[in-house]
Order: structure tokens, then C-alpha cells, then sequence
């Protein structure tokens, strides 16, 4: 074989192999994305049947697929156990804790907070032995970052070491601390730097990333550890990559950030849980800190009442329901052409309420530039928001504040008609108990909602809402 066909090239955003250099993706349309990259050797997969692995995997067996197809209802299901990580927050996102077995994907910007975050879950779980693997990092920087935060767990142990086979061969090889406990947790920081001989002598290549991914997560399925594979972003938000590694693990979580030391952890993926659930916290100067009332960073407390273009929503984040204020800023467009920015509020979803105000109360907006910020930095996907974010947009234009003491939520339809939301009642609860005096919203529950004895004030079009908020 030549040394040509030896490599091909592999695209770096989206994994689609090539036997030439491409100038552009033929799969996802990138340019300049066609990286080379060594075939993978032959030989280290001679003699093995299917489903057979090398004896460098720790004895991991092939024999899964022995038996063959059987019926579903053969199957036996067995109630699975959630391990707690010590911290709400992460728990609430994963679905509750942790499933044996399962992988865990987290991603985020660098400097977020991810290694903080592992670190900070594996000083908790002081039950379980936890493996913190380092591609990265020293087992030194380790140790001083865990000074810093003020972490320490004696099940914890440090390897810092970036081949798959040592990595996979540490995670089978009997303890030897004397401990007679597997590992229940193992932390790999991060995927992008793990790399076998197998899948070429380059690490963060697509090809080594999915093979990474791959070995690492059949080995906790067998063995029945959890995994979190720590993974880097790319620029525009995504893990860097191929997308196909969200495909071969359990749940994907990301890292957000807002303008001021708030976290976002949220799940895009979850085999075992939801993924409308957000966890929150703020990072300090001794680590990560969970926020136990949420309400108090989105709501601003004033001392008089709303200027014009705020109103406050109860939105539905997961399950729990949120406070936050939506503001708005009209102001005259320059140059004849108006836009939209709006980056925690889809800014179709405000091109659409300001046509429909346009439309049935007769507000024009195609000469104002519109503005539109959620307080609290947190991005709001909420249908409900959209009666809020209408009203907030006609009381910025026509400088009329909303009335304080009030909140508002509710879907509206490009018809300007009020629908129902989930969790009406729950939402004006939340409101009542928090100070607030009135909820304006949909005049009918969506169906299936039980009753409730909190009562709100019930409209049916956008029309119907402006008149009884602003007279």
C-alpha cells in the first residue's frame, strides 16, 4: 500500500471522510475544514472476530451479542438507582442523579467553569470512588486547584494521562488502595486530548474523538461506572468535533454564561431524564455556588414602580417556574431600515409579536429599531413569554409603564387571539406568594389542567390585554 492511501482527509466540523483534500465539506458546506489524518493500522484488528476487542481493553469481553435477538418482553427490567452528585442543581439537570452505566457529556467555553464543576461534584460524592483523569492538567495542578476551591475527598484519585489504553486498562486494573470498591465515577478532562495509537498518532481529530468516545462508553456500560467526558466548544457553541459523539452518549449538557458571574447548566440530551430543566449558579472566588432563589437575579426590586417597556413573566423553565422581567427599547430607525436584537428572546418570536401588534391594535414598528433583553442574562424559550414580551413592546413605544404589582403570561397566535399555557395556575401561585397582586393571562386552562382556587384575570386577545392593562 502507498503511502497515499494510507490517509485520507477527515472534515474537522462535521466528521465526513474524504479520500482527496476538498476545498469545502460536501457534508456540512464548511470551508477549510478538510483535515489528513492517518488510516487507522490494520493489524491491531487482525484475528478478531465481531464483536471481539484486544486484550488491552482489561479483559473486556465481546460476548454480548452471544445469544442473539430475543423478544422485548424477555428482557428483564430492573428498577436503576440514581447516585446523587451532592449538588441539586447538576442532579436536577441530570433527571434526578446518576445512572449506572450511563455517559455524561458536558461542554462549555473556556474558563466557564466545567473542571471546576467536576471537580467540585467529585469532592462531594465522599461514598463513591471517583477517577479524575487529566489530559490537560498535572496531577499537581489538580491538587492546587482543589486547595484553592477548598475541595477534598480521600475516594478521589488523580491520573494524569492522555493514551486510551492506559486509561482504559486503570479503569479495569483492581483498586490498588486497598479499597474494594470499583470506580462509580470516572472524569475524563477533556475528550479532545485523549488519543490511541489505533485511531492515528494525532489526538483531537474527529477520528479520535469518536473512537475515544466510543471505548470509553462501552467500557462504563460494561463495567457499570459513570462517565462525564469533559469536551471543549467551538465558536459558534458547539462541541468541537463531530456531532456524532451526542450520538453515542447518554446525556449532553452545556455551560452557559450570562453578562455577570451567572452559570446556565442546561441538557440538550438526556436518555434518562428531562431536558427543560436548568440548573443555576454563580461563580465565586472559591468555585461555583448554587443558587437557591432564582428569583432573586432576574427580578429587579424597585422602590417605585416598572419604567414603560418592562413587564414581569412567570415563565416554565424545566420544572420550575421563574420570575423574569422582559425588557424593551424602541427607537427610531436610522437610515429608513429597522432591526431586531434580541439575543435571550428568539428575535423571530419579537418580529412576530411587533407584526401582530401592528396588525390588530395598529402600533407601527417598521420604522423603529427594537431592543429586547431578559434581566438575569437567561434565555427564555417559554411560549408564554410572548404575551409578556408583546406587552412589553407596546409600552415601550407608546412610554406608557406597566402596572406594578402585575404579571403576565400567555401564547399569542398571529390571529392576535390569547391561547392557553401549561401551568396557568402554578405560574399565578408562584406570582401571589412572591408579593404580586394580579396575573393577567389566558381566559380558558388548556385542557386536561386542574382547577385551582388561584384566580387571574382572563383575556382573549392582545387587544383585550392592552386595554385592561393600560386602560
Amino acid at each position: 500500500m502507498s503511502a497515499k492511501e494510507r490517509t485520507r482527509f477527515v472534515c474537522r466540523s462535521c466528521g465526513h471522510p474524504e479520500s482527496k483534500w476538498l476545498g469545502r465539506c460536501p457534508a456540512c458546506s464548511e470551508w477549510n475544514t478538510m483535515e489528513e489524518e492517518a488510516l487507522p493500522a490494520a493489524a491491531g484488528r487482525a484475528g478478531r472476530g465481531p464483536g471481539q476487542r484486544s486484550g488491552s481493553r482489561g479483559g473486556r469481553s465481546g460476548n454480548a451479542a452471544a445469544d442473539g435477538p430475543r423478544s422485548i418482553a424477555e428482557v428483564e427490567a430492573e428498577a436503576v438507582e440514581r447516585t446523587s452528585t451532592g449538588m441539586a442543581e447538576l442532579d436536577r439537570v441530570l433527571g434526578g442523579g446518576l445512572v449506572p452505566g450511563s455517559t455524561v457529556l458536558v461542554g462549555g467555553e473556556p474558563g466557564i467553569g466545567k473542571s471546576t464543576l467536576m471537580l467540585q461534584m467529585a469532592s462531594q460524592m465522599r461514598r463513591t470512588r471517583v477517577l479524575y483523569v487529566s489530559g490537560e492538567e498535572s496531577a499537581r495542578q489538580i491538587r492546587l486547584r482543589a486547595d484553592r476551591l477548598g475541595v477534598s475527598n480521600a475516594e478521589l484519585e488523580v491520573f494524569a494521562e492522555s493514551d486510551l489504553d492506559a486509561i482504559l486498562t486503570t479503569i479495569a486494573r483492581p483498586p490498588a488502595t486497598g479499597s474494594s470498591e470499583p470506580y462509580g465515577v470516572v472524569i475524563v478532562d477533556s475528550i479532545q486530548t485523549i488519543c490511541s495509537q489505533e485511531a492515528g498518532p494525532v489526538p483531537g481529530t474527529p477520528n479520535q474523538i469518536k473512537y475515544a468516545t466510543f471505548e470509553l462508553s462501552q467500557s462504563a456500560r460494561e463495567q457499570g461506572f459513570v462517565l462525564f467526558l469533559v469536551a471543549h466548544v467551538t465558536k459558534e457553541g458547539t462541541i468541537a468535533g463531530p456531532k456524532t459523539i451526542e450520538h453515542l452518549v447518554d446525556t449532553v449538557v452545556y455551560f452557559e454564561q450570562s453578562d455577570d458571574e451567572t452559570r446556565y447548566l442546561r441538557a440538550t440530551k438526556n436518555r434518562f431524564g428531562s431536558t427543560d430543566e436548568v440548573g443555576l449558579f454563580t461563580m465565586q472566588s472559591r468555585g461555583l455556588v448554587q443558587i437557591t432563589d432564582p428569583n432573586s437575579i432576574f427580578l429587579v426590586r424597585r422602590a417605585g414602580g416598572l419604567p414603560a417597556g418592562v413587564t414581569v413573566a412567570p415563565v416554565i423553565e424545566g420544572s420550575r417556574v421563574l420570575l423574569v422581567e422582559v425588557q424593551a427599547l424602541t427607537v427610531p430607525a436610522k437610515g429608513g431600515v429597522s432591526r431586531v436584537f434580541s439575543d435571550r428572546v428568539d428575535s423571530g418570536r419579537v418580529s412576530r409579536m411587533a407584526a401582530v401588534l401592528e396588525k390588530h391594535v395598529g402600533l407601527s414598528f417598521s420604522d423603529h429599531d427594537v431592543y429586547v433583553n431578559v434581566a438575569g442574562g437567561m434565555r427564555i424559550r417559554d411560549v408564554g413569554v410572548e404575551l409578556p414580551l408583546a406587552v412589553a413592546l407596546y409600552s415601550a413605544r407608546t412610554d406608557r409603564p406597566f402596572p406594578s404589582h402585575t404579571i403576565i403570561a400567555g401564547e399569542v397566535s398571529l390571529a392576535g387571539e390569547i391561547r392557553p399555557v401549561a401551568q396557568m395556575a402554578r405560574r399565578a401561585r408562584t406570582g401571589l406568594e412572591l408579593g404580586f397582586e394580579r396575573c393577567l393571562g389566558p381566559s380558558t386552562l388548556r385542557q386536561g389542567e386542574a382547577g385551582t382556587s388561584v384566580v387571574w384575570r382572563g383575556v382573549d386577545s392582545l387587544e383585550a390585554a392592552v386595554n385592561e392593562l393600560f386602560g
